[in-house]
C-alpha cells in the first residue's frame, strides 16, 4: 500500500497525474452519440476550409448561410427590440415601431436582456395561441398548453426527457421513422431509449405506412416497453408531404396502442408539390373527435429556423402539447426551469413570425413580397434538384414535395462497396468524402439518417441561389458518374 502511495505522490511530483476525465471513464451513453448533420463529413470540410480551399455547404439547412437575405419587417422590429433608442428614428415604419413597443412592454425591465419566465414571455405564448388557431381553422389553442423554446430541438428532448423510464425489457421505446433526423437518435442514445426504427416507403415518395408501424412495434415489444411515436411532416431528410389520410391513420395507431404522439411540424410553411398540402396533426386530431380529440396525447413542434424565415441562429421556437396529463406538465415546467429561459431576443422573433404584418399595416406589401419570394424560389429548386438527379444514371431522387431537402438514391459499383469496407467506411460515407475532396461539395451521407440495408443516399439542401444549385447538381452527377467507372 504504502509503495502504491508513494508512486502516485512520484507520478504527481513529476506531472503525470492521470486525467479525472478519459474517453473509458466517461459517460458511454454519450460517447454513443451520433450526429450526421455535423459529423466525420463536416469536420473534414472545415479542414478544407482551413487550407483554403473551396466547400459548397450543402449538408445543413441553413437558409441565410446559404445567401438568403433576411425578412425585412423582421429584423427591423428586432433591431428596435435590441437597441430602443432607434425608435425615434425616421427610418423605421411606424408598425415596426408598435410592434417592438409592445413585445418591450412584455419584457422585464422592458428589455430584450433580461430574464423571462421559463415557458416564455406570457403575451409570446399568447400570440402563438392565436397563431395556432388561425393555421387550424379556429380550433382553440390554450396559451398555458405553450411552451416556448431553444429552437424546436431542445423542446424535443425535453418532451422524449419525460417518456424515458424503466429498465431492461420496461426500457422506453420511440418509434422514430427511418430516414430519420439525427437529433432523435442522437437524443435517444443519451438518454439510453430504445430506438425502434419504422422504415418510410421509398417506392412511395417516402411514404409512412401504417402497416410498417405494426411490424416495427410487435417487433420492438420483445425487448422494451414502446410509449412514443414520432413524426416528421413535412419530411427531413425525404421531403414527404403527408396526406390527412395518413395522419388520421397514424392517430388511430396511436391512440389504439397507448403512444404518446410527437409532431416535428418545422417545415409548415414548406410545402411546394402541386397537390400536396401541410395538415397539423392537432387540427386533425380535433377534427376527428371523440374519443381521440379528447385523450390521444400530443406534443407538437415548430421553430423560426425553416419556413420562410430561415432565422437558424436566433433559436426560437414552441411546442403545444395536447391531452398531457396536469402533473405531468407541471413536471415538464420545472425541467425547463433548470435552463431558466429560451433566448429572449428568439421570442421576440417567434412573435413576429406567429403575427406578421396585417393586410392593413404599412409593412405588409413588402414582408409578403419577400416572403413569396422565398417560398417560390424554393419551390423552383425543389423541382429542379428531382429533374437534374433523375436524367443522371444512377442516381434517382423522388419529388421534393416539401422541407429543405433532396434525398436521392445512389447506385454504388460492388468494387467501390469493398474498398469503403477495406476502409472500415460505410459505402455511401466513403462516396460523400470522395465527393467533398474532389469536389468540395459538402453533403451528409444517408447512413447518418438510416436506409434499408443495400440501398445508399445522401441529403443535399436546396437551399443556394438557383443557377449555384444547378451547377451544383451538375457536378454532383458528373462526379458520380467518373466515380461510378473508376469502381467499374
Amino acid at each position: 500500500m504504502a509503495s502504491s502511495t508513494g508512486d502516485r505522490s512520484q507520478a504527481v511530483r513529476h506531472g503525470l497525474r492521470a486525467k479525472v476525465l478519459t474517453l473509458d471513464g466517461m459517460n458511454p451513453r454519450v460517447r454513443r452519440v451520433e450526429y450526421a448533420v455535423r459529423g466525420p463529413i463536416v469536420q473534414r470540410a472545415l479542414e478544407l476550409e482551413q487550407e483554403l480551399r473551396q466547400v459548397i455547404r450543402a449538408n445543413i439547412g441553413d437558409a441565410q448561410a446559404m445567401g438568403q437575405r433576411p425578412i425585412t419587417f423582421l429584423r427591423q422590429v428586432l433591431a428596435l427590440c435590441v437597441n430602443p433608442d432607434l425608435l425615434s428614428s425616421p427610418n423605421f415604419p411606424d408598425d415596426a415601431k408598435k410592434r417592438a413597443e409592445r413585445i418591450l412592454q412584455a419584457c422585464g425591465g422592458h428589455s430584450l436582456g433580461a430574464y423571462s419566465v421559463s415557458s416564455g414571455i406570457q403575451l409570446i405564448r399568447e400570440d402563438v395561441a392565436r397563431y395556432i388557431e388561425r393555421r387550424d381553422g379556429g380550433i382553440p389553442a390554450d396559451p398555458n398548453n405553450v411552451f416556448l423554446s431553444t429552437g424546436a430541438s431542445d423542446a424535443i428532448v425535453t418532451v422524449l426527457k419525460l417518456l424515458v423510464a424503466g429498465e431492461g425489457h420496461t426500457r422506453t421505446g420511440v418509434l422514430i421513422p427511418i430516414p430519420q433526423y439525427p437529433l432523435y437518435s442522437a437524443t435517444l442514445a443519451e438518454l439510453g431509449a430504445v430506438q425502434v426504427d419504422y422504415y418510410l416507403d421509398e417506392e412511395r415518395a417516402w411514404a409512412l405506412d401504417v402497416a410498417e408501424l405494426h411490424r416495427a412495434l410487435g417487433q420492438a415489444r420483445d425487448h422494451c416497453r414502446p410509449r412514443a411515436l414520432c413524426v416528421i411532416n413535412p419530411g427531413n431528410p425525404t421531403g414527404q408531404v403527408q396526406t390527412r389520410e395518413c395522419i388520421e391513420a397514424v392517430i388511430r395507431f396511436a391512440f389504439e396502442e397507448r403512444l404518446f404522439l410527437l409532431a416535428d411540424e418545422v417545415y409548415q410553411d414548406n410545402v411546394y408539390a402541386a397537390g400536396s398540402q401541410f395538415h397539423s396533426f392537432k387540427k386533425v386530431l380535433m377534427e376527428m373527435g371523440p374519443p381521440y380529440a379528447g385523450q390521444q396525447e400530443l406534443a407538437s413542434f415548430h421553430s423560426t429556423s425553416k419556413g420562410y424565415m430561415g432565422e437558424c441562429g436566433f433559436r426560437g421556437g414552441y411546442v403545444e402539447v395536447v391531452n398531457m396529463d396536469a402533473a405531468v406538465q407541471q413536471q415538464m415546467l420545472k425541467l425547463m426551469s433548470v435552463r431558466l429561459c429560451p433566448p429572449v431576443p428568439g421570442q421576440a422573433l417567434l412573435d413576429l413570425v406567429v403575427s406578421p404584418p396585417a393586410p392593413t399595416d404599412p409593412s405588409f406589401a413588402q414582408f409578403q413580397a419577400e416572403k413569396q419570394a422565398v417560398l417560390a424560389e424554393l419551390a423552383a429548386k425543389a423541382k429542379l434538384t428531382e429533374q437534374v438527379f433523375n436524367e443522371a444514371p444512377g442516381i434517382s431522387c423522388n419529388p421534393v414535395q416539401g422541407a429543405m431537402y433532396s434525398f436521392p438514391r445512389v447506385q454504388l459499383p460492388p468494387r467501390a462497396v469493398e474498398r469503403a469496407q477495406e476502409l472500415g467506411l460505410a459505402p455511401d460515407m466513403f462516396f460523400c468524402l470522395r465527393l467533398l475532396e474532389e469536389t468540395g461539395i459538402c453533403v451528409v451521407p444517408g447512413s447518418g439518417f438510416g436506409q434499408r440495408e443495400g440501398t445508399y443516399h445522401f441529403r443535399m439542401t436546396i437551399l443556394p441561389p438557383l443557377e449555384k444549385l444547378r451547377l451544383l447538381l451538375e457536378k454532383l452527377s458528373r462526379f458520380h458518374a467518373k466515380f461510378t467507372l473508376e469502381y467499374s
